[in-house]
């Protein structure tokens, strides 16, 4: 379930162009019935011509996923991650510029893409690699799927081996680009971005010219890391457009933990999580519910009996 949602600023850009006074009334009830006309002038027609699209629908959404262009792997983090529920909560729109801050594999960051389409473009960010930094206390837990694994789909054999070595962010990200182009799909580009968390969005986008950020289940890794969330979160804030969204999905950790278990249990307290995002400007619009699992006692990185973890979803709005 999902708590009362704000629109976007570009939720209410449709006006009605005034009607010429000496217009007869037969002229006026003909144009009524043809709708609303588009803005009137330049900066209002460029405006609603680059406006992002209506939300997508579920029907939409499910043709996304069912996609038999990808990859086996994606299909069995579906398992886990409810791309379905997830996707309808963020409410990606075809246009939008989108972030994908901590992009990893690019899994979210495809799904964007698709959803997105070809008149917008999605940014996979990663962090440039440090080879003096120290790896977490502890790897990141294991957690079980919400449902038994699939049949391989289409011959094409089970997923790799969690302990495979993954690729770089980038270079995993421009291999899904690739996949997509040859595969035809009709999808937004994918332009993959190193730079620090504190500085994540690209210049030519840094001042209020993104519509969407999405963050999944990386920030408490920020604390680890010795990120400089306040920096980061301000960034952001001020390079989304008035109205832009800003999803964070993480692992639930228990009341008073803050962020002080990132790298051992690698979980984060809901509301510490929400007093810093909200510390920057930002305000609260939805909860999604559809990754909780109140049987987790949060109090392992890996839950004991193997469960699902308790994982929270947040949406932020720029006022």
């Amino acid at each position: 379930m999902q708590t009362t949602r704000s629109r976007p600023a570009w939720a209410f850009t449709s006006l009605r162009q005034p009607v010429a006074l000496l217009c007869g009334l037969a002229a006026l009830l003909a144009g009524c019935a043809q709708g609303p006309s588009h803005p009137a002038g330049p900066a209002a027609a460029t405006a609603a011509a680059t406006a992002p699209d209506a939300p997508l629908s579920a029907e939409r959404i499910a043709a996304i996923l069912a996609t038999p262009d990808r990859s086996a792997a994606d299909r069995s983090n579906d398992l886990r991650r409810k791309p379905a529920e997830m996707l309808a909560f963020i409410g990606p729109r075809p246009g939008m510029v989108a972030l994908d801050l901590s992009a990893a594999g690019g899994y979210t960051t495809e799904l964007l893409a698709r959803a997105i389409g070809p008149t917008g473009r999605v940014y996979g960010h990663s962090a440039p690699r440090n080879p003096s930094r120290q790896p977490p206390p502890a790897p990141e837990g294991g957690t079980a799927p919400a449902a038994p694994p699939a049949p391989a789909l289409g011959g094409e054999g089970t997923p790799p081996a969690a302990t495979a070595p993954r690729p770089p962010s980038p270079v995993a990200l421009a291999e899904r680009a690739r996949r997509l182009q040859e595969a035809g799909v009709a999808s937004a580009p994918i332009e993959p971005v190193v730079r620090n968390f504190e500085d994540p969005v690209p210049a030519e986008l840094a001042e209020g010219r993104l519509d969407l950020v999405t963050l999944m289940f990386n920030y408490h890794d920020l604390g680890f890391l010795g990120v400089d969330r306040a920096r980061m979160n301000a960034a952001i804030y001020r390079a989304l457009k008035p109205g832009g969204i800003f999803v964070i999905a993480d692992h639930a950790g228990r009341p008073g933990t803050g962020i002080s278990e990132s790298g051992t249990l690698h979980r984060i307290e809901e509301a510490f999580l929400r007093s810093e995002v909200e510390a920057a400007g930002f305000r609260l619009a939805a909860t999604g519910d559809f990754l909780r699992n109140p049987n987790d006692p949060r109090d392992r990185n890996t839950p004991i009996p193997l469960q699902p973890k308790d994982e929270f979803v947040l949406k932020f709005i720029k006022p």
